[in-house]
């Protein structure tokens, strides 16, 4: 019984790393992250490329970005709705 329960133990534990790596992949902190670091290199780069208002233009990427992670869920609702 000792190996059945091993398993279970794994297998329980192995669970809880999914659930807590799914979180991470839906959490807000997470997207918000990310756009914090978009925003932070494609403005970057637009300065040294000398775009004026470059902090302004590196709203549009980061943007696209957000509103793709408002989207993404939706679109997937409507796809394992038919699939």
């Amino acid at each position: 019984m000792t190996s059945l329960e091993s398993r279970i133990s794994a297998l329980e534990s192995r669970n809880v790393r999914v659930e807590s790596d799914k979180a991470w992949e839906t959490s807000f902190t997470r997207k918000m992250s990310i756009v914090v670091i978009t925003y932070c290199v494609i403005g970057f780069y637009m300065k040294l490329l000398g775009i004026e208002n470059w902090h302004l233009h590196a709203l549009v990427p980061t943007g696209g970005y957000f509103f793709s992670t408002l989207a993404v869920p939706v679109v997937r609702k409507i796809w394992q709705k038919y699939n």
